[in-house]
């Protein structure tokens, strides 16, 4: 069943006050265009963490549920949802681990025989490594699509043993227009939380012996590029002297990728503080981290790298990334004492100066949602010539610190952002979005739970729509046409 939430969401929050008046650059806190030419309705309710909805050569949105380990078709016109698979030996915790990413093979219900989705889940490994405690580990795997039945089934693995972990665990897949699988891995959320004394290895880049061995724990914080049989690619960058899987590298926790016309790969990964970083991936590429947030800029961060502290486990571990704010022990380094070479990003969301006030009152102990990085869960590509005006080409980024959509607005050649709008604004977080094939509806997954910003600028875990898919169509001129 559906209601409209025009009134209800898109309305209330266009009106949330945003606290961003420290920021360098403040992003935009709405746009007029989204709430008197869009309607809005609830799709979907009640899925299990909705992670990936892709809109499907049937004309149905096909989604993952991260938490479930269940494949779904839902309806786009009256929400019914028919399940598709449910994935038995998905290991799932509050957020990050699960049945993550879907790809659709390019030549699904063609009739030449490719009915195929690709999966990306993490998975409990003890049973293979001997451990006594639990090692979560991810995996590609290919399942087949019988339409008579409307089922996927017949798994095959393609790779498995990817490092995984509690946090910060990428997990997009895309096929690319060279035919190509792609994924993203995020760096486990070493150095942070409970994780705090493991080392960050995003620079760490796999041995010649460990790809003949199958090990692919290097792989954390990279983008992988793969056959379609998960075999490593003869045309994959050679990375000081190693051929891998590994396209890209130097990643915090890439969760968006997605190709323009002209094959450009754009990405969206999450910062720490700030420093979203929006990147056209290229292979061999070094994209900075941990050295780098963003622009090497020395601005409001600097490299803590508290798995050196000789006395890890014993200190009382701090997010803020300024070295008056660290204990004596933690060895840090400024952006420019770093002398890589990486690529910097197309943009940033956001970057802040020196002085920053991290600590912001209106979310209390949970002031990281306060803080001027937006969380980008994902990222569309929005056409040139797409019928609603002045969206085109953009490209469309989903969050989940604020719920929104971030519609970044291309240069003609692709290969610079001009303008930026925030769109579709709720209190709820928002993990991945799709594009109908006339441009005029996007479709939005929401988590089934966490922390966003709330209607009164703070934190707060009571979504407005927990595990939903909403739904966004533009009516303006011409929209009938």
């Amino acid at each position: 069943m559906t209601r409209s939430i025009l009134g209800i969401l898109l309305g209330t929050a266009l009106s949330i006050p945003m606290a961003w008046a420290q920021e360098a650059e403040a992003p935009p806190a709405g746009n007029a265009l989204a709430l008197e030419t869009f309607s809005g309705r609830v799709l979907a309710s009640g899925l299990e963490g909705p992670w990936e909805v892709t809109w499907g050569p049937d004309d149905m949105l096909w989604v993952t549920e991260r938490s479930a380990g269940r494949v779904s078709r839902i309806n786009p016109e009256t929400g019914e949802k028919t399940e598709l698979l449910r994935i038995d030996d998905v290991l799932s915790d509050a957020q990050h681990q699960g049945l993550l990413g879907m790809a659709l093979h390019p030549d699904l219900l063609k009739g030449d025989g490719n009915n195929y989705v690709y999966l990306y889940h993490t998975y409990d490994s003890t049973p293979d490594n001997g451990d006594d405690q639990d090692a979560p580990r991810a995996k590609i795997v290919r399942v087949a699509y019988d339409e008579a039945a409307g089922t996927l089934g017949e798994p095959t693995e393609l790779i498995s043993g990817i490092p995984a972990g509690n946090d910060h665990n990428g997990g997009r897949l895309k096929i690319g227009p060279d035919g190509m699988l792609y994924a993203t891995l995020g760096e486990q959320g070493a150095n942070q939380f409970g994780n705090w004394c493991k080392p960050i290895e995003a620079q760490r880049l796999p041995t010649a012996e460990e790809v003949g061995a199958e090990d692919w724990s290097a792989y954390k914080g990279k983008t992988l590029r793969m056959n379609l049989d998960g075999s490593i690619p003869e045309d994959n960058p050679e990375i000081e002297g190693v051929r891998s899987h590994v396209f890209t590298y130097g990643h915090r926790n890439p969760q968006g990728i997605v190709f323009g016309p002209d094959g450009t790969l754009y990405q969206s990964e999450h910062g720490a503080n700030a420093d979203d970083e929006i990147n056209i991936l290229e292979g061999g590429i070094n994209f900075g981290w941990p050295h780098v947030a963003g622009f090497r800029d020395n601005q409001a961060y600097v490299y803590a790298n508290w798995s050196e502290a000789p006395n890890c486990e014993d200190l009382t571990w701090t997010n803020l990334m300024d070295e008056e704010s660290l204990p004596d022990e933690v060895p840090f380094e400024k952006e420019t004492d770093w002398d890589g070479d990486f690529a910097e990003p197309l943009k940033t969301l956001f970057t802040v100066p020196n002085g920053y006030d991290f600590e912001d009152e209106a979310c209390g102990d949970l002031f990281f949602i306060c803080r001027p990085g937006v969380a980008p869960s994902s990222i569309d590509y929005y056409p040139e010539d797409g019928p609603i005006p002045g969206w085109g080409p953009s490209l469309l980024v989903t969050t989940l610190k604020n719920g929104a959509v971030y519609r970044l607005l291309l240069t003609g050649d692709g290969q610079g952002i001009r303008d930026i709008d925030r769109l579709f604004g709720t209190v709820n977080r928002y993990r991945d979005l799709a594009i109908a094939p006339d441009n005029r509806t996007i479709c939005v997954a929401t988590d089934a739970g966490g922390i966003a910003r709330g209607a009164d600028a703070g934190a707060t875990d009571k979504l407005a729509n927990p595990g939903s898919i909403l739904v966004f169509t533009y009516t303006g001129d011409g929209a009938a046409e």
